[in-house]
């Protein structure tokens, strides 16, 4: 298993694979953290905040776009959207 860094490294690569989509609709998303129990923390920012698709888009893109890189992830979480919290 990689290290704590390389494994922040490989979401951060995941992430990159999703942000276009992001931006095209006027939103992004920010790495948090990766807390000790392996559960990852997302923040969505601009439109992707208030997007009534923001749960779709966070299940079907960026966790699957996680879980396909770092498959022992437990968890993906979004810090600021009750929804997906």
């Amino acid at each position: 298993m990689e290290s704590k860094e390389q494994t922040i490294e490989l979401i951060e690569q995941a992430l990159e694979t999703v942000r276009p989509y992001l931006h095209a609709d006027g939103g992004d998303v920010k790495f948090v953290e990766l807390t000790d129990d392996l559960t990852v923390v997302l923040e969505l920012q601009g439109s992707c905040q208030s997007c009534p698709m923001s749960a779709m888009t966070f299940r079907a893109g960026l966790e699957e776009s996680i879980r396909k890189a770092v498959p022992h992830i437990n968890k993906v979480v979004a810090s600021n959207v009750a929804a997906l919290a």
